[in-house]
């Protein structure tokens, strides 16, 4: 796998590409409004492919076809970013953030890139769990942090090794990926064993004046390919 996120989560799969490829593209004016002016919700983004201030629908084309390519190919960021200038070029997007600096671009390439290639992984994998037949033989799921991480968060260490009922409510809102660059991710398993964590821990969900849940980051509180699994 040509980068170190790509080997957290593995490689791509059937579902990952199916969940990408009904994506519609959407224009928006920020990452939370879409161009119309209509809020941004996490579950949106299951049937939307969104890059935040790209508005133009034959912008929008190639940058999810660039992305698409990643997905399907397995080409790194590099390439990704490659992709990325030419779209930009071709259609002439200008006022985006990150645009004025090599440094800016390196990081608003990196946040699309990471952003895709984490939740599409996880809606596939959320396909997978949630087919009847895997339900029957494991019907708990595991939360597990990825090891990997140089600054993990405290919440998502405290969760490690959580094993709850995969239709437990904290799966609503926890089902990794919870953040921008989070690595968490979530196995079947048949029960909790010993060691395991039965219990989120106290006040996960209890939600701040701003409405965030603790360890979550605005706009993650949802778990992707739920909304297209529950049709």
């Amino acid at each position: 796998m040509p980068d170190n996120l790509r080997g957290a989560f593995g490689l791509d799969f059937a579902e990952q590409i199916a969940f990408f490829e009904k994506k519609l593209s959407k224009g928006s004016q920020r990452w939370n409004l879409l161009a119309d002016g209509t809020p941004i919700t996490g579950a949106m983004h299951d049937t939307n492919f969104i890059v935040a201030g790209a508005m133009k629908a034959d912008l929008l084309n190639d940058l999810q076809a660039a992305v698409d390519k990643f997905i399907k190919k397995g080409t790194g960021l590099e390439e990704f970013r490659k992709d990325f200038r030419q779209a930009v070029k071709d259609h002439g997007w200008t006022g985006w953030t990150g645009e004025k600096t090599e440094e800016g671009v390196a990081w608003r390439t990196r946040v699309i890139w990471e952003t895709n290639l984490a939740t599409s992984y996880a809606a596939g994998r959320h396909a997978q769990l949630t087919d009847p037949e895997l339900l029957a033989r494991r019907p708990f799921w595991k939360y597990v942090h990825n090891e990997s991480v140089l600054h993990p968060r405290p919440q998502h260490l405290a969760w490690d090794g959580l094993v709850l009922r995969h239709d437990h409510e904290f799966w609503q809102t926890h089902y990794p990926p919870n953040g921008w660059g989070c690595q968490c991710r979530v196995v079947a398993v048949r029960e909790p064993e010993k060691g395991d964590k039965t219990n989120p821990p106290d006040g996960w969900n209890k939600a701040s004046e701003s409405g965030r849940l603790p360890g979550i980051d605005k706009g993650w509180n949802y778990a992707p390919g739920a909304s297209i699994s529950e049709n």
